[in-house]
């Protein structure tokens, strides 16, 4: 596993005097300490596996509630395209750029580039175009050596592969008998370094080495623009040999929230807005999926029950800018009487003028809310008896990340008169139900797309929701056998998650997950892996891991590291949440002596956080014990604290920016069009009041205003929105005084 020299040394040994000290030991002593070794060897191992599992649990789970986290986001971004006319010239405009499809027919054209001129004074690389193989030479040595292509370049890269990509099919089909082997990578979110191992280990792109690259190129990488910049220069040189599916993260909602966005504008600032317009189309033309011989079908995420080749074979692709996106369906179409046009009337009256957090919440349900809903929904379902079709129909709904809250079909089966399905459509407190129409042709399209995308495997049988991500399904060995055995398939490959070595078997070897990305979680969390495909379909696995300090490091070290990142971020994500775990500790601590039970403790965190953790195994880590044995519950918020005091700032507001920092700032960065880090004070409390409506939060306006008139620092009616966000940082005090140790050792020792 690692890497070690062996050195030979040279020992005088001496002649015992007496026969008594080479004596051996006994057998049987001999045997018992081998037993004693081996078994603290064991229970080592034990525990290493354990540290090691709870670490890849934490990552995962914080993971995916950050992307519950951006579907959140991206309904309160649908919330101000609805109800919001104008903010100051700059809100809705940009965020409808954003999400809806504006085609530019400047960008279809080649003066979207001849336009811009390559100063002088400019350094990087230099290609042409129709590329050849010394251009794309050119700029794996340029992004080796941390160099930026030009705006020009870019812009005509992308549209030229935006040329090629319309021409391609929905599913791509490659045959192994014009090459040796067929090269399939996965995930590799920005990381450039993984990329350039895997072509300096298999071969560059080329007619002998064809690769399939299996979605998610960018995002959460700090090189995701060279990654994908390099994936699309070896597809227009090698279109037959070189193949992209689209990911989940090849989505501009996406982008938004995991860096690729925010990436374009800080290396194109001039050109950032064209540059990030022509991704979200060449994004949207990517294939979905690719069939190697008619036997190994290849997609990002997975499958659901309702999943139909055919029907992603003929769908517009292009239409689906981002997955996040539920097609626009009138509710007028629903036939739910006068009750329902009477809310609408309510609502579009509440709209127009300022909304207190209690009729917000009436409204407007909250996703804890409208899960819960859910939840009774299907729960209902469940109690009558269904038919298959019903329940498939019923896990395809409910498997999207954008589909309405609770709309799911219910049987009537004891009367006869009654529809077999029907919805049941959410007004006010109560439950209307209407019957259920054919969806449209633009939603199924979408749902096949969105299942395609974010779906996982299981191992239980059956289709259900994802309810961990928020979007797509969970499939089972039945859901993937059906697949495969109707339309001819022994295989299916597909990326998503990461695996701590790089791949997975699942469903009795039918199913591969490959991830590309090795350190993706922290230095050392993970493997990279691809698969290599020959003419006998048999898949070969290699493995990899770039790192420059890893192989210096013991497997303890390495499990030691990454365990104390995973921890940190569990902290943090504690803190966050402080009030309403206060509040739930509290409840089972009527007498306030600040202590719970270990399984009290334990059922607050998962019912506050919902991370699905082993809590009782990492409370050592995380609190403090009494004496008798109970857990000190204020002891989980002692390792972290703000980063700056703001003393204007409730503890109320402070603890909402806190937790939803991260949103705050793809909000900012949107009204920031010139990235200059500066906004209104004007636009900050009108952004503020929307974001704290959409999330029901209770904060007045006077305590809003007085929020930016406090970060208003120099007074000239603008707010430097990094410092804002440093205020509001998560900050670990442990590490404030390993800071403060380290600067006074390093005084000491210059003095």
């Amino acid at each position: 596993m690692g890497c070690g020299t062996s050195v030979a040394t040279e020992t005088q040994v001496k002649k015992p005097e007496t026969e008594e000290a080479v004596k051996s030991p006994s057998p049987a002593l001999t045997l018992k300490a081998a037993v004693l070794i081996q078994r603290w060897y064991r229970h080592y191992m034990a525990r290493l596996e354990m540290r090691r599992r709870y670490t890849w649990n934490i990552f995962q789970s914080i993971e995916y509630a950050g992307e519950q986290d951006q579907l959140q986001l991206s309904s309160f971004f649908t919330y101000m395209l609805d109800n919001v006319t104008q903010l100051n010239g700059n809100g809705p405009d940009l965020i409808s750029q954003l999400l809806d499809p504006v085609i530019d027919p400047w960008l279809d054209r080649e003066t979207c580039y001849k336009t811009i001129s390559i100063p002088e004074s400019y350094t990087g690389p230099h290609i042409s175009f129709p590329l050849s193989v010394s251009d794309t030479n050119t700029l794996l040595n340029a992004f080796k050596e941390q160099q930026i292509l030009h705006a020009r370049y870019v812009l005509q890269l992308l549209y030229e592969t935006k040329k090629l990509l319309k021409q391609m099919p929905n599913i791509v089909h490659l045959s192994t008998s014009y090459t040796k082997e067929i090269t399939v990578c996965g995930d590799l979110h920005g990381r450039l370094d993984d990329l350039l191992l895997i072509f300096y280990k298999n071969g560059l792109p080329s007619a002998e080495t064809p690769y399939v690259f299996n979605g998610d190129f960018v995002d959460r990488g700090k090189k995701s623009v060279e990654v994908v910049i390099l994936l699309f220069a070896y597809l227009l040189l090698y279109p037959d040999h070189m193949h992209l599916n689209r990911g989940n993260h090849e989505d501009h909602i996406m982008n938004l929230r995991y860096g690729f966005t925010k990436e374009v504008m800080q290396k194109y600032k001039t050109h950032g807005h064209e540059i990030l317009q022509l991704f979200k189309d060449v994004f949207s033309l990517l294939p979905i999926a690719t069939v190697i011989d008619a036997k190994i079908l290849i997609v990002h995420g997975g499958i659901s029950d309702q999943t139909d080749l055919e029907l992603l074979s003929s769908i517009e692709r292009h239409k689906v800018k981002s997955a996040l996106r539920f097609p626009r369906r009138s509710l007028e179409q629903l036939d739910i009487g006068q009750s329902h046009r009477l809310g609408k009337r309510m609502r579009s009256t509440d709209s127009s003028r300022p909304r207190s957090s209690h009729s917000y919440n009436e409204n407007h349900r909250t996703p804890s809310l409208r899960k819960r809903r859910c939840r009774l929904s299907r729960q209902n379902s469940g109690d009558s008896t269904s038919s298959s079709s019903s329940s498939s129909s019923s896990c395809s709904s409910l498997c999207s990340p954008r589909t309405p809250s609770c709309i799911s079909p219910r049987t009537y089966p004891s009367s006869p008169s009654t529809p077999y399905n029907v919805l049941q459509v959410p007004f006010l407190d109560s439950l209307s139900s209407v019957p259920l129409p054919s969806p449209p042709q633009q939603e199924r399209e979408w749902k096949q797309i969105v299942d395609i995308l974010w779906s996982d495997p299981r191992t239980q049988e059956g289709c259900s929701p994802n309810t961990f991500r928020g979007g797509g399904c969970y499939f089972g060995p039945d859901i993937s056998q059906r697949l495969l055995h109707q339309h001819g398939l022994q295989l299916l490959i597909r990326s998503h998650e990461c695996k701590q070595e790089g791949y997975e078997l699942c469903h009795d070897g039918h199913v591969i997950t490959i991830f590309s990305a090795s350190n993706y979680y922290e230095e050392g969390s993970n493997r990279g892996a691809y698969i290599k495909l020959g003419k006998e379909l048999v898949p070969r696995f290699y493995q990899y891991q770039v790192s420059r300090t890893t192989r210096r490091l013991t497997l303890t070290q390495r499990v030691r590291a990454a365990e104390g990142s995973a921890l940190r971020s569990l902290k943090e994500k504690l803190f966050a949440h402080r009030s309403e775990l206060m509040t739930s500790f509290q409840q089972y601590d009527p007498k306030e002596t600040g202590c719970v039970s270990v399984g009290e403790w334990a059922k607050v965190l998962e019912s506050v956080l919902r991370l699905d953790l082993p809590w009782r195994t990492l409370r050592p880590h995380l609190v403090h014990l009494a004496p008798d044995g109970s857990v000190e519950y204020q002891s989980c918020f002692e390792d972290v604290g703000p980063g700056a005091a703001l003393p204007q700032v409730s503890p109320n507001l402070a603890e909402t920016l806190f937790r939803y920092r991260t949103d705050i700032e793809i909000i900012f960065n949107i009204i920031d069009k010139d990235h200059s880090g500066l906004i209104s004070i004007e636009e900050f409390r009108h952004t503020w009041r929307l974001f704290s409506a959409h999330l029901g939060v209770a904060i007045d306006d006077g305590a809003i205003d007085e929020l930016a008139r406090s970060i208003d620092f120099n007074k000239d009616g603008s707010i430097d929105f990094t410092e804002f966000l440093e205020a509001f940082r998560v900050v670990h005090k442990l590490d404030i005084k390993e800071h403060q140790l380290s600067e006074k050792m390093a005084k000491k020792k210059y003095t």
